[in-house]
């Protein structure tokens, strides 16, 4: 009975997981060009492609709007990641650079931008987040305790991992870590969530 109520709580998390984590990317591409990107691409600041110059943004987007847009979110030459706002996610990130290549005339995607990934849930949670999620430091909840995760699955999977872009209490934007996309980071989520309920302690 135990092992099935297991599964069943399981197959609920990955269920929520699979939604896009983009429901609370209101920005538009001009709201964040305008109260971030422009601090640089307005006047070309360090080599940044200035807006309107459609020559410079054409050879930088030769190979793709989505080319584009992972650079924007990772960070490239001077410019740090997520343009230096890590709680920006990677949809508000798409929308920006869509505004810039086309000089104001970009139509926000209506589908989620698909974030790149740059390693597996488990991979981030082992070489980052245990950190503090092994022994529960500051008040994070632990890997093997899914009581502890439970209250913040209220709002669903989305919720919680917009708390892991946007930070929470002494959790800091991503982690700390402004190069991780939104998918690197609802990767871990749902590794540390599923690890948690799943967890059996050992004999």
């Amino acid at each position: 009975m135990q092992i099935q109520t297991r599964l069943k709580i399981t197959v609920s998390i990955l269920v929520l997981s699979l939604g896009g984590t983009s429901a609370w990317a209101e920005k538009t591409g001009r709201e964040i060009v305008e109260q971030t990107c422009a601090a640089c691409h307005a006047s070309g600041k360090d080599g940044a492609p200035k807006i309107g110059d459609v020559a410079a943004w054409t050879q930088h987007s030769k190979k793709g709007i989505t080319k584009l847009t992972e650079s924007a979110i990772g960070g490239i030459g001077k410019m740090p990641a997520h343009g230096g706002q890590p709680n920006l996610s990677d949809l508000e990130m798409s929308r920006a650079v869509a505004f810039m290549v086309s000089f104001g005339k970009a139509v926000d995607p209506n589908k989620p931008y698909a974030s790149p990934t740059s390693m597996t849930g488990e991979q981030l949670v082992q070489s980052h987040c245990v950190t503090c999620h092994s022994d529960g430091k500051e008040g994070a909840p632990r890997v093997d305790d899914f009581n502890a995760w439970k209250p913040r699955l209220q709002k669903g999977m989305d919720g919680l991992v917009k708390s892991a872009i946007t930070g929470h209490k002494a959790m800091p934007a991503r982690s700390g870590m402004a190069s991780l996309s939104d998918t690197d980071l609802k990767n871990a989520v749902t590794y540390m969530v599923v690890q948690s309920a799943t967890y059996k302690a050992k004999p």
